[in-house]
């Protein structure tokens, strides 16, 4: 049983805004995977609830005519990783999805939910932002758009505010084409289990595939919040396919993140885990982008 005050079920985007912002109390509940656990758990017993599942103006997947891809955040996870635009372009993202949890989370759990629960394990997270993903959120006072690195403020806390909805994932061309991406879960299960740590790679290789062009790094669980690693990225861009260069990517990245001991894993395993899982997606994503085997 669910301890629930109440719950609107809002007609659209604006109608879910103006609920919202009626209820100080209230909060936004989409597949629900997240908030009806905390519900049953006590955290939120009697709470208010405005519901958006089901509002076709903010689930699927678009291609604009500019090449932007826009995801809905309330599409699940199942169904970015069956999109067409999703393998076509970012197969990365897919592939990433398709990791949380298990199959009944993976068809009610949605990507907007992912991100909006602020949890530095979320599987989205460290691929979306090795893809520049921009954020398009919505509230009483109009629309803004944010960075996804930006969004994040600390463990389990966002830049959202009460009455403001995320309304838009997107990814511009530039940010995908030409890339090839990885992204390597480690558990202490196979299924059905929250990411020890999750490494994301994207690089864009030089035209005869021999340097690196353009390589974007991202960790989960490897700092408070899903972090990327900037100053990895800035050494490691222009430089030739070398075996040296991918054994520095892990040493690089330790100086930019701050695993920690938890129940799940020791601090020392987890920088273990950086150095290894860096080198591995690195190297799977010069494959996807067209590169030999180093």
């Amino acid at each position: 049983m669910y301890d629930i005050g109440k719950i609107h079920l809002a007609r659209s985007v604006r109608d879910a805004i103006a609920a919202l912002s009626a209820d100080p109390g209230a909060h936004v509940v989409c597949g629900g995977s997240d908030v009806l656990i905390k519900i049953r758990e006590g955290k939120l017993a009697g709470c208010s609830l405005v519901s958006i599942n089901g509002l076709k103006e903010l689930a699927g997947v678009a291609l604009e005519e500019d090449g932007t891809i826009v995801i809905g955040p309330a599409t699940t996870f199942a169904d970015v990783t069956r999109s067409p635009i999703i393998a076509r372009h970012a197969p990365a993202l897919g592939g990433a999805v398709d990791q949380a949890g298990g199959p009944q989370l993976r068809n009610v759990g949605t990507i907007g939910g992912n991100l909006c629960n602020g949890a530095t394990s979320a599987d989205s997270a460290a691929t979306l932002l090795t893809l520049n993903a921009r954020l398009t959120i919505t509230g009483p006072d109009g629309r803004r758009e944010t960075a996804l690195e930006a969004f994040y403020e600390g463990p389990g806390r966002v830049r959202l505010a009460h009455g403001e909805l995320l309304t838009a994932i997107r990814i511009e061309r530039r940010d995908y084409e030409g890339f090839g991406g990885h992204y390597i879960k480690y558990a202490q299960r196979n299924a059905m289990d929250i990411a020890t740590l999750g490494c994301a790679v994207h690089v864009r290789l030089s035209e005869d595939k021999r340097a690196v062009e353009q390589y974007r790094l991202a960790f989960g669980v490897a700092a408070p919040t899903p972090v990327r690693c900037r100053g990895v990225e800035a050494r490691v861009n222009g430089r030739p396919l070398t075996e040296k260069t991918l054994e520095r990517i892990g040493e690089w990245a330790l100086e930019e993140v701050t695993p920690r001991t938890s129940w799940r894993a020791s601090r020392e395993f987890r920088v273990q885990l950086v150095k290894t899982l860096s080198r591995r997606a690195t190297e799977r994503a010069i494959l996807n982008a067209g590169g030999a085997a180093i």
